[in-house]
């Protein structure tokens, strides 16, 4: 079995608002027509943050003053796994680089609306521990095509309690 890539994902907050992108423009691509935070693959001896950092630049155009590190999240689809590193950011230098991008459309999107979005299921619940100012936490998700069919929290399974 292949080692689990690493990859982070980054959600600016301005406003309300989250900084998301809908990626509709790669093919064979397991995040077609949803929206999700920016960020990528961790490129050889990167740390969460350089990786974070690098991936932003690349797809917003602006440098982060200010993370915050939230958690990791085992995405497993199809049996096969991967480690995100999940951050977020309110403070950078320049202006996000929003509308159409080289993978989607990169748009502010009012927090309350995230949910009703195209999303994968497993998001609705780190937003929720986002939201809850929940200290670093560990998720796993885990799919089946695009069917939630376990999620454990901090190592037990978990029921929709925090």
């Amino acid at each position: 079995m292949a080692l689990a890539q690493n990859t982070t994902l980054c959600y600016l907050e301005r406003d309300g608002a989250w900084l998301m992108l809908h990626r509709t423009k790669k093919k064979n691509d397991c995040n077609h027509d949803k929206w999700i935070g920016v960020g990528g693959k961790f490129e050889s001896c990167e740390s969460p943050e350089e990786c974070l950092l690098r991936e932003v630049k690349e797809e917003t155009g602006v440098t982060l003053t200010r993370w915050r590190y939230r958690g990791i999240i085992t995405f497993v689809l199809d049996g096969v796994g991967e480690y995100m590193h999940l951050f977020t950011a309110d403070q950078w230098k320049g202006e996000p680089a929003c509308g159409d991008s080289a993978e989607g459309v990169l748009e502010w999107v009012p927090r309350e609306q995230v949910p009703s979005l195209p999303i994968w299921e497993g998001d609705k619940i780190f937003f929720r521990l986002l939201a809850e100012e929940r200290p670093f936490f560990s998720l796993k998700l885990c799919y089946q095509g695009d069917t939630l069919t376990e999620v454990a929290l901090d190592g037990k399974v978990w029921d929709g309690n925090a």
